[in-house]
């Protein structure tokens, strides 16, 4: 199966955002997929209420009829496009300083990732070949953006300099998908999702590449992992108990715990900066929508629109 064609599918049903996480205790990250372009257009994203009510949130939203960034204050007000433009825009991932967002679009007639000011500003190309490039995310200290691309004929999990250059390969995984990565606030490891051993499962290897090994093994398709602020934890979404819900676990795998249990549909979890919170989107509200949680999985609430999906 090419999960990338999965996830575009599922993600155009769902929500995908990303806090903004300075160097103060004001943001956070996520980064979300792209929609699929045969789909019935339903909005989409990831996650929160407010950790702090200082925070920013990028998301993307097909309010205007495609798919374009916006952003809004944590607690939901202050909603502004931008990017505007007839091609899709999503995945949205601020830069660890918050002056910039990454994101991926299809305005060139292929899934790319581009750059731009936190304003909306300055757009401009980052990758540029015939297949697929998406879900970026930054290293810590900004220098480094990770990312899955199939450019070389499967789903991969790449690197590359904050300006688009050194691109390099860190996963090869052979006619399976390795995909959506997510660095440890040290820089030191990169976490991501894999079906190297038959099942989409939580991986996590060093920043170079080296000593990939696999930290869930129950069965069950486990994707999005996030670590924690203070590296201590990995929340993940999993369907392991039949329905997509989002669990916690420490980094080495153990003490997986569920945080949230409902009817509905809860994946894409990111933190908030001081680790006190998880955003994540869910369609519980009847539309996907931008959700937060205590870090416990108590103190639900919604951040968002009701009549539109955001992701």
């Amino acid at each position: 199966m090419n999960h990338k064609k999965l996830l575009v599918q599922m993600m155009s049903l769902m929500l995908a955002c990303s806090f903004l996480s300075a160097c103060s205790a004001s943001q956070l990250e996520i980064a979300t997929a792209a929609p699929s372009p045969t789909d019935t257009r339903v909005p989409t994203v990831t996650s929160q209420s407010s950790p702090t009510d200082s925070g920013g949130i990028a998301f993307a939203s097909d309010r205007d009829g495609d798919w374009e960034i916006y952003v809004m204050n944590a607690d939901g007000s202050g909603q502004r496009r931008l990017t505007g433009n007839d091609a899709n825009d999503w995945s949205p991932a601020w830069s660890p300083d918050g002056a910039q967002i990454a994101f991926v679009s299809d305005r060139d007639n292929n899934d790319e990732i581009y750059v731009m000011n936190a304003d909306g500003s300055g757009q401009r190309r980052l990758t540029s070949n015939s297949d697929y490039d998406w879900s970026p995310a930054w290293s810590p200290d900004g220098e480094w953006i990770a990312f899955t691309s199939n450019r070389e004929g499967n789903d991969e999990i790449y690197v590359m300099n904050a300006d688009g250059s050194d691109q390099r390969r860190l996963t090869s995984s052979r006619n399976v998908q390795d995909f959506d990565p997510d660095w440890s606030p040290d820089g030191r490891w990169i976490a991501f999702t894999s079906a190297r051993n038959g099942n989409d499962d939580i991986y996590v290897m060093d920043a170079d590449g080296g000593n990939q090994r696999q930290l869930t093994d129950d069965g069950a398709t486990n994707w999005w992992p996030a670590w924690s602020p203070d590296g201590t934890k990995i929340a993940f979404a999993s369907k392991r108990d039949g329905n997509w819900e989002i669990y916690v676990m420490n980094t080495d795998g153990s003490d997986r715990r569920r945080l949230t249990e409902n009817d509905t549909w809860d994946w894409w979890p990111a933190w908030s900066p001081d680790g006190t919170r998880i955003a994540f989107h869910s369609n519980s509200g009847g539309n996907w929508d931008i959700y937060v949680m205590d870090a416990g999985g108590g103190g639900r609430r919604r951040r968002g629109t009701t009549t539109v999906d955001d992701r």
